[in-house]
């Protein structure tokens, strides 16, 4: 780590470990809101049903969504996600554009091209990230300075619908229905926009198919160069976001639809020099531990994990099993054990999970890692004599 060039955020994760936030998606569906509050004025007239688009919810609803980044904070939150997740152009085709397959044609790298090309698709995505990026700047400056506790906006970069790495169609193992090119040009314009409105990282998360990934982040690393080439011709000092990586894993601990091992999907993306790698979603932080521990031993950055509040329960007031003093507990166990530098929650987590998990972490030191790690057998070691 670079002293002379550190990041604000990588001073605190010298310091303590940093919380983010929880679930918008969960935190949203207590608001009571309807399909007809998605579309508000401007969808009004979208033919197909947007009930499962939150990310619209930046437009039509921006006063819900900067409430929901309001309480995250104030439950202790040092970095909120803008409300992104899906807000590349391929992603929201599937709810403004016809599907092939409904008239006996399939989605194919021609279909994706005119995605890819089509402007009201590019319009929108861009407006989704970039007012989203201002809303969670506009409270994570507002909150920060009111507790004089610099907050931070992650730029939230979420996996697709289509896969690089597997073909849809069994009969034809090699076929893809989209290309790498695309796929990197969505995200190119997503992080664009993103930067635009002000994030102060970029947080690939979600990852179920590294090459997908692999993709977001050569985007990164273009549009960056893109546009510190432009600074150089003004005399401007070149800049650089920090990345996040974060994917999600099936029970076995292999990324879902790459089937990558911990150790694989270190290797895959190590090269990119990210400030923190870590896992997400997919699985309970009871079912997460031994995977997080491999990662961990494995990388020299950051750890960062912010797992679903267990398993689905629609009995439950949030969807998910587990309640704020659950994932407290769970995540309580993680610092114990040496393997965390960012924790929160994903889906099930709400303002009060991350209140819950926020004052369980307070003290704890954060994971060493980098040029001060410890060796992994005597982090091992450590844990087993405090069980």
């Amino acid at each position: 780590m670079n002293k002379a060039h550190q990041h604000p955020l990588e001073k605190i994760l010298d310091q303590r470990i940093a919380v983010i936030d929880g679930a918008m998606g969960t935190t949203i569906r207590t608001y009571g809101m309807k399909e007809a509050d998605i579309r508000g004025e401007r969808f009004k007239d979208a033919k197909k049903s947007l009930l499962n688009n939150g990310d619209l919810f930046t437009l039509t609803k921006p006063e819900m969504i900067g409430d929901i980044h309001r309480r995250f904070l104030e439950a202790g939150a040092d970095i909120i996600e803008t409300n992104t997740f899906g807000a590349t152009s391929i992603a929201q085709s599937e709810f403004f554009v016809d599907d092939p397959r409904e008239h006996g044609g399939r989605k194919n790298p021609d279909f994706y091209q005119k995605v890819i090309d089509d402007s009201f698709l590019n319009e929108l995505a861009w407006d989704i990230n970039e007012q989203s990026a201002q809303q969670c700047r506009q409270w994570a400056d507002r909150i920060g300075t009111a507790t004089s506790r610099h907050r931070f906006v992650a730029g939230a970069i979420g996996p697709l619908t289509v896969s690089l790495s597997n073909s849809p169609d069994a009969d034809d193992p090699g076929f893809r229905v989209v290309t790498f090119d695309q796929v990197k040009a969505a995200y190119a314009h997503q992080v664009r926009a993103l930067i635009s409105g002000g994030v102060d990282l970029l947080l690939v998360e979600t990852i179920f198919d590294s090459l997908n990934a692999k993709a977001a982040l050569v985007a990164i690393r273009e549009v960056l160069d893109e546009q510190n080439q432009g600074r150089q011709g003004k005399d401007q000092q070149a800049k650089e976001l920090p990345v996040m990586i974060s994917a999600a894993v099936g029970r076995g601990g292999e990324t879902m639809i790459s089937a990558q091992t911990m150790e694989a999907f270190w290797n895959a993306v190590r090269h990119v020099k990210p400030l923190s790698v870590g896992l997400n979603c997919s699985l309970g932080p009871d079912l997460l531990y031994p995977f997080l521990q491999e990662l961990s031993e494995k990388a020299d950055v950051a750890i960062c994990c912010y797992p679903n509040a267990g398993l689905p329960n629609p009995l439950s007031k949030t969807g998910f099993d587990l309640g704020p003093e659950d994932m407290a507990r769970y995540m309580a166990d993680f610092a114990r054990g040496g393997l965390l530098n960012i924790a929160g929650g994903c889906c099930g987590n709400a303002p009060e999970h991350i209140a819950a998990i926020a004052k369980a972490l307070e003290g704890q030191p954060p994971r060493k890692f980098g040029s001060h790690a410890e060796p992994s057998f005597a982090r091992r070691s450590e844990t087993v004599s405090r069980a």
